[in-house]
């Protein structure tokens, strides 16, 4: 058994090479090639939360688990919001083949599945993007975008006016593109070609009149039914499509408000990112379309990026 731990999966796992594994790994959920537990989420004090996942990639391929603790509120920043391992099991001696740092695989698949999801539903000739939130995914999904578009402006808004502004100088930096702070979500999306929401928020923090037609969005950070990013006339006004459309209807908090509401039928969930890879299903129809994609995190997505990142670290050794 092999040890990964946090620094060497960032070193490893690339957006570049997790983006086209993210597409493969939801085309295999979408063709019940894979097997797979809705997560399970133990509420702990404070707001912190133990996740554990569970699946199996299909016969011949690798199978796991991931465990993770999430500290929404942290005194100290530098403390990861998501932490946790992800355990391997070898195919063929169905023996624990190694254990990886989740923390960073998780910040990297979250990002490379948005980036994913937007090559297949933003316009293509999409240039702005709109960061919706401070934290550590913000930082990955501003670098993995880039992979998919090429975006040539960033506006980002977070609760703190000074988190948004270094994170901004230091993409700048990065990136060598238009960066900067924006000091309302209306300012920071009113232009925005791909929004991704990455906040801990309990209430929506984007609406529809916020949004421009033919925007393309990653909801992301509500990971349970509970908090919610977006409102119920965004969810209504959009095509809207889930990473799972099993856990989205179980879990996904956006889509089961607005359906309680009576905002939208069941049918206005349209199906799985991967069935539009698949080209089951039509995503972009019109360039004035508003599409959703709701990420609630999977773990066929975290199966497959360990073991691409178990894949490397047994080649360079």
């Amino acid at each position: 058994m092999i040890f990964v731990d946090g620094p060497r999966v960032l070193e490893l796992l690339t957006y570049r090479d997790c983006i086209p594994v993210m597409r493969s790994a939801m085309k295999q959920l979408s063709s019940g090639e894979t097997e797979q537990m809705l997560r399970q989420i133990l509420p702990l004090d404070r707001g912190r939360m133990f996740g554990v996942m569970a699946g199996a990639m299909g016969a011949g391929h690798a199978w796991g688990s991931k465990l993770v603790s999430v500290t929404p509120e942290r005194t100290d920043p530098t403390i990861p919001s998501h932490q946790g391992v992800l355990i391997l099991f070898d195919p063929d001696r169905g023996s624990p083949s190694a254990v990886v740092e989740a923390g960073a695989v998780t910040a990297i698949r979250t990002a490379s599945a948005s980036a994913m999801a937007s090559d297949l539903l933003a316009r293509p000739e999409a240039r702005t993007l709109a960061i919706i939130g401070t934290g550590e995914q913000a930082h990955h999904h501003a670098l993995a975008m880039m992979e998919v578009r090429p975006i040539r402006s960033i506006r980002i808004w977070g609760r703190s006016v000074e988190r948004a502004e270094a994170l901004a100088a230091r993409l700048a930096s990065h990136l060598g593109i238009d960066v900067a702070a924006a000091s309302s979500v209306g300012e920071a999306t009113q232009d925005a070609d791909i929004i991704c929401t990455v906040t801990a928020a309990n209430d929506p923090v984007l609406s529809g009149a916020s949004v421009k037609p033919g925007a393309h969005i990653n909801v992301v950070g509500s990971s349970f039914d509970g908090p919610r990013e977006i409102d119920d006339d965004l969810v209504a006004a959009s095509r809207f499509f889930a990473d799972s459309a099993e856990s989205v209807r179980a879990q996904g908090a956006e889509f089961r408000h607005a359906l309680k509401s009576g905002a939208v039928d069941d049918d206005h969930l349209l199906g799985e990112i991967g069935e539009v890879a698949l080209g089951r299903i039509e995503g972009r129809t019109s360039p004035q379309d508003i599409t959703i994609y709701k990420s609630l995190g999977h773990i066929v997505q975290d199966i497959s990026a360990g073991a691409l990142v178990v894949e490397k670290a047994t080649r360079s050794d």
